[in-house]
């Protein structure tokens, strides 16, 4: 506990749910001085109401920041122009917020004079070393306060219970209750959803869970009941806005070294040229057709199988079209170790080591191999898929007169003989000293 008489500042990652305004009592208990903070990355939030609520239970200072443009810029674009995917299927929504919280929550603490920082991540989830280890990289000299692993805190906290009374005892008024089914985290990237009824990995999603994609179920139970509560005589024209509705989207995207720059809609000729927009477009286009839905059981940074679900609508969108572009402007061998090192980028990512060093160098080797995907992809997107309907590029490596079977152009047929017989060699040299197969014991023909 600090001096009473001389108290020290601490900024607090604050959300103004109920963790982190038990946290912020609990840190005025202890005699601190607390300034909270709250990054904007898109979260569907009443940023005002959050800024008065932390003034009016007793933080000395309330600091909200806009960071929705970085978050983009220098997070969400260039991690999916890499191909950063855990484990082949998770794209970090998340993982890739933390850092650019973390870049606010320092400049907020050096600004402030403030000696610690702390946060409301729990002691078995991976955000508590994401905050953690990006203050370390970031400002060396801060200090934390993990409350969940302090055993004055989660001893006297032992769950939700004990913190919704507490907070009554401090005369905060509840909109969480004691039973909540699923924790939510949500910003421009994505929505994430776990623990609740989602630990048992067996148990579907309820389906009024998400709370961003719409299935094509979703979206004919709701015509049922709009149609059911309709004037009969307008039943024709709400089936045929219904129909409408569910008609695919097709759309152009234009990048310049793996980045998206210029987002065209085919249906209504909208172009859209900031970056911020075009995430928000492809959100919305995205959402309405269901797409970005996974289920997983991921490999937490700290040793435990979590199960997650998430919604990611616009990146997933900007992932697959790049990746298709990729085809046309990366070498195979290069498009190899791309791929080799996303995976390894993908995993410092999760872990927390956005701003370590070998992270850092990652980057570096990825924006390189970026810099010749460059062209336009042609997508559409309609009922939970994403067809890529074609791709061009002004520095193709596809050579369409090469690769044609109507025309022989600079390719002579023999030099592939040539090229048969050399990867022969190794073969018939394999099989002329193994009668059977070493690795099975079986005849080559049986396999």
């Amino acid at each position: 506990m600090v001096n009473k008489s001389t108290p020290q500042k601490v900024v607090l990652a604050y959300s103004g749910g109920l963790d982190t305004t038990c946290i912020l009592f609990w840190l005025k208990e202890q005699g601190y001085d607390v300034i909270c903070y709250l990054a904007n990355v898109g979260q569907d939030e009443d940023f005002e109401a959050v800024h008065k609520q932390a003034l009016a239970l007793g933080a000395i200072k309330a600091v909200i920041e806009d960071r929705q443009q970085e978050f983009v810029d220098q997070f969400i674009f260039p991690a999916l122009s890499f191909g950063t995917i855990y484990q082949e299927r998770y794209l970090l929504g998340t993982s890739l917020a933390r850092p650019s919280i973390v870049k606010g929550l320092v400049e907020t603490a050096k600004r402030e004079g403030a000696h610690f920082i702390s946060h409301g991540a729990t002691g078995k989830g991976n955000d508590q070393v994401r905050f953690e280890l990006g203050c370390a990289s970031l400002y060396p000299e801060i200090k934390i306060i993990a409350p969940w692993r302090l055993p004055e805190f989660y001893e006297r906290f032992a769950g939700r219970k004990d913190l919704i009374e507490y907070a009554k005892q401090k005369g905060f008024t509840i909109t969480a209750t004691a039973e909540k089914p699923y924790s939510i985290d949500a910003n421009l990237m994505h929505i994430s959803y776990e623990s609740g009824v989602l630990e048992d990995p067996m148990n579907l999603p309820p389906v009024s869970m998400f709370g961003w994609t719409k299935s094509l179920e979703v979206k004919l139970e709701e015509f049922e009941r709009t149609l059911a509560k309709s004037d009969p005589s307008k039943a024709h024209d709400l089936a045929q806005e219904w129909i409408h509705s569910i008609q695919p989207s097709r759309l152009i995207l234009h990048f310049k070294a793996g980045i998206p720059v210029q987002l065209d809609l085919e249906q209504n000729g909208l172009q859209y040229t900031d970056s911020l927009q075009i995430l928000k477009v492809l959100n919305k286009i995205g959402a309405e057709h269901g797409v970005g839905r996974i289920d997983i059981v991921e490999d937490r940074f700290i040793g435990m199988k979590s199960r997650g679900v998430y919604e990611t609508p616009g990146a997933t969108i900007v992932y697959q079209a790049v990746r298709d572009l990729e085809t046309l402007c990366l070498d195979k061998e290069i498009n190899k170790i791309r791929q080799q090192l996303a995976v390894q980028f993908a995993e410092k990512v999760y872990n927390g080591m956005w701003f370590s060093p070998e992270a850092q160098y990652l980057k570096h080797c990825l924006t390189s191999a970026q810099k010749t995907v460059s062209g336009t992809v042609r997508v559409q997107v309609f009922a939970g898929s994403i067809t890529i309907l074609g791709r061009k590029a002004n520095n193709s490596l596809y050579d369409q007169e090469l690769v044609s079977m109507d025309v022989q152009g600079s390719f002579t047929p023999l030099d592939t003989e040539g090229f048969i017989r050399t990867q022969a060699i190794r073969l018939m040299a394999f099989n002329a000293v193994y009668a059977k197969n070493p690795f099975t014991g079986n005849d080559w023909s049986s396999d």
